[in-house]
């Protein structure tokens, strides 16, 4: 797993539980895989929008427009 060993993992645990303390780590395990799941979200989102041809361009007065390509 991206090349880190046991030994590592325990380091960057033990360093992690003394930053935040063992009460918040779900609060930050839940946060961490909030930002993912909206992470791949965006990712898929924009995949689709360069598959279907939809283009958003940015005019200078401010305004959206959407163009088919």
């Amino acid at each position: 797993m991206f090349g880190l060993g046991t030994q590592e993992l325990l380091i960057i645990l033990v360093l992690v539980m003394i930053v935040f303390g063992a009460g918040k780590l779900p609060q930050v395990g839940g946060a961490l895989g909030k930002g993912l799941r909206n992470f791949k979200k965006g990712v898929n989102e924009t995949d689709a929008e360069i598959e279907e041809g939809t283009v958003e361009e940015i005019t200078k007065d401010g305004e959206d427009d959407k163009k088919d390509v």
